[in-house]
């Protein structure tokens, strides 16, 4: 892990572009992301919040630009030691992503049972020990996925993210579908789990409470750019016409829907 006295970023996103089609999505992104805090990247539907991930994690190939982490471009990295990089990357996915086929401990511990081959009683025991940590009993951890609630399986998400102890969390619409309270809640295990393992996180949201507690900072993407950047307590009043036209629910400013043909 990088040692957040430094001042080199542990994510550094220089000229990011990525088109599909005739449609450009990241347009240019500059973005660092200091060693041990949390980067909220808040804006509407398809302003290219998801790609933006998937083009950290991979998942995407970009058209251009460049995304180092601890120094080093992965978009140029070989395969193999770009897959290191990724072991080091904890997700919990919007949808919590849970395997149906497996009980919510396999769920848990499956980065350890697959890429750190840790023996099934060692990875049980971890994973009932990672469960606590996100409130939730270790006996939860002999149900199926469909047992539980929403509320329960993002916590098992969360649970899964962060089980190999990553340096790097990522977290894509950790509130969606949840109620307030629930919300909250999570919102309130990310924070604590982000601190205790030291990490360097990016969640994705529309949900300003959200934003404002998860966030260190804030930027928000609109139409492919990043068009403000700045403190994530400043997000309801940033200054900015269009952040606070869309952190304020406004239907008039500055950001207007645009017909689908």
């Amino acid at each position: 892990m990088s040692d957040p006295s430094t001042n080199d970023p542990k994510i550094r996103i220089r000229g990011l572009t990525k088109a599909f089609g005739t449609k450009t999505v990241l347009d240019g992104i500059d973005l660092d992301v200091a060693a041990g805090t949390s980067m909220v990247v808040i804006g509407g539907s398809g302003s290219g919040k998801s790609v933006l991930l998937k083009c950290i994690l991979g998942l995407i190939e970009p058209d251009a630009g460049s995304i180092e982490i601890d120094g080093r471009d992965v978009l140029r990295l070989p395969r193999q030691e770009r897959e290191q990089v990724n072991a080091r990357i904890g997700m919990l996915f919007q949808a919590g992503a849970l395997f149906d086929s497996l009980t919510v401990w396999e769920n848990v511990a499956f980065g350890l049972l697959a890429q750190h081959k840790a023996a099934r009683a060692e990875a049980r025991q971890r994973a009932g020990a990672i469960l606590a940590q996100v409130g939730l009993d270790p006996s939860v951890g002999d149900l199926s996925p469909a047992e539980l609630s929403g509320g329960m399986q993002k916590r098992v998400g969360l649970a899964r993210a962060i089980a190999a102890q990553p340096d790097i969390l990522f977290f894509d619409e950790p509130t969606t579908g949840l109620d307030p309270i629930m919300g909250a809640v999570i919102d309130g295990l990310i924070v604590d789990c982000v601190k205790r393992l030291g990490s360097t996180a990016i969640a994705i949201t529309h949900d300003m409470a959200s934003a404002t507690r998860i966030g260190d900072r804030a930027a928000m993407l609109f139409r492919g750019k990043l068009v403000w950047q700045g403190p994530a307590a400043d997000l309801l009043h940033s200054g900015n016409e269009m952040v606070d036209q869309f952190t304020h629910g406004r239907r008039d400013g500055p950001i207007q829907m645009e017909l689908r043909r």
